[in-house]
């Protein structure tokens, strides 16, 4: 037997995609969405954010990062709607995104969803997976099983959607499903900066975090958008029906 057919990877041009060495990143599955940022990109199988998969950002209890990290993705995916399941809470309050900010950087209010029921956020979450129009789905759940993280991860791949899912830091210590699951923090040298930590990807440990700066003039668009004045109340209307030209959503999962 030659040395070559000896080698534990003599074969493994021969074998599917979905087996890959553990000191290389695995083929994409799938498409990806850029990050926005090359560094993050070049640690991600396919370079960016899978389609079609689940993704867990994991983050300290009052830590909300996750706009200024997935925002950039959220820009590129479409121009559908991005469905927002819960919200963050900060004591008793719920931390709702500001129209304003994202709309100056670029992600207009009217692609913004949120559905905001305290239960059955899980189906709610399933459903707008199978949502033709809908671009991406994040979730922000502190507590969920493995086998309801399982059932979303095949929704998103059957129906070829973003899906990020907010979790506390302890969930860094349980199994989980998600193909890619990353911890975030403020970056300690930079006051706008981004940590990212990779914990689980189709390849390699990382091993070092990596840095995210904001872009030039970023700011500055926030702080503009900041000065727009509140939508003056109105009375209340029939709730707006954004899928009104879409399938009805499929309750058999129910």
């Amino acid at each position: 037997m030659s040395a070559a057919s000896s080698s534990p990877f003599a074969y493994a041009a021969d074998l599917p995609d979905q087996v890959w060495r553990a000191d290389a990143l695995a083929a994409p599955q799938a498409d990806t969405v850029s990050s926005g940022d090359a560094a993050l990109d070049a640690q991600l199988p396919g370079g960016g954010w899978p389609v079609g998969a689940l993704t867990e950002l994991i983050q300290a209890p009052g830590v909300h990062l996750e706009w200024r990290l997935l925002l950039p993705a959220l820009l590129r995916c479409g121009q559908g709607p991005v469905v927002l399941v819960g919200a963050p809470a900060l004591g008793a309050a719920a931390l709702l995104p500001f129209a304003p900010a994202l709309a100056g950087l670029g992600l207009p209010w009217q692609r913004l969803l949120w559905l905001r029921a305290t239960d059955a956020q899980l189906w709610m979450a399933e459903q707008a997976l199978r949502c033709a129009p809908v671009d991406a789905v994040l979730l922000w759940r502190a507590q969920v099983r493995p086998q309801e993280l399982r059932r979303l991860q095949l929704a998103a791949a059957q129906h070829h959607k973003l899906l990020f899912v907010m979790r506390h830091s302890e969930a860094a210590h349980t199994a989980s499903p998600a193909v890619l699951r990353v911890q975030i923090a403020p970056c300690a040298t930079h006051a706008t900066g981004l940590r990212v930590e990779i914990l689980k990807r189709r390849g390699p440990p990382v091993a070092h975090a990596i840095q995210i700066l904001p872009a030039q003039g970023q700011l500055a668009r926030v702080l503009a958008a900041a000065l727009v004045p509140a939508p003056v109340a109105v009375a209340d209307t029939a709730p707006l029906d954004v899928f009104a030209d879409a399938p009805a959503l499929d309750r058999a999962a129910a």
